[in-house]
């Protein structure tokens, strides 16, 4: 079973704010983050990005930090991006999500894309909807249930 961890938790209360850090959160079936602006009942619930994929725009020359990207989860350990359409995870105790998508287009006007010409986005980004509800927190086991 391969194993990572919540490096970052994420959240903006409305749509267009840049995302903050904040130390736990609750996820909810069929709705995602409680708090954040793109939460609903659709198949992007979550999002999730590697902090090596942070890491790779900070070697850009790019001054990033989790949240930037408007991800709501930042993972260590894990390539995301390969992981299929379908892989369940396993957040902590209690939370399960389902990978709903990969990547997806940089929204016209990204600062990132502005600054270096490129974003991780659309190829490094993933997305996730909640299966199982539950409270999940910075240092939390991120683990891939179906390998």
């Amino acid at each position: 079973m391969v194993k990572g961890y919540i490096t970052a938790i994420s959240i903006s209360e409305k749509k267009g704010q840049k995302k903050h850090n904040i130390e736990s959160a609750q996820l909810r079936v069929d709705h995602g983050m409680v708090g954040d602006a793109h939460a609903g009942q659709w198949h992007r619930q979550i999002s999730l990005l590697g902090i090596a994929s942070i890491d790779y725009m900070r070697n850009q020359g790019v001054n990033v930090k989790p949240g930037d990207f408007a991800e709501n989860i930042t993972v260590e350990g894990i390539v995301l991006y390969e992981l299929p359409v379908g892989t369940q995870l396993q957040l902590g105790n209690e939370v399960l999500l389902e990978v709903t998508q990969i990547g997806k287009e940089c929204h016209h006007g990204c600062e990132i894309m502005k600054q270096v010409g490129s974003c991780i986005m659309p190829t490094q980004g993933i997305f996730a909807k909640v299966l199982k509800d539950g409270i999940i927190q910075v240092g939390d086991a991120v683990c891939i249930l179906n390998d």
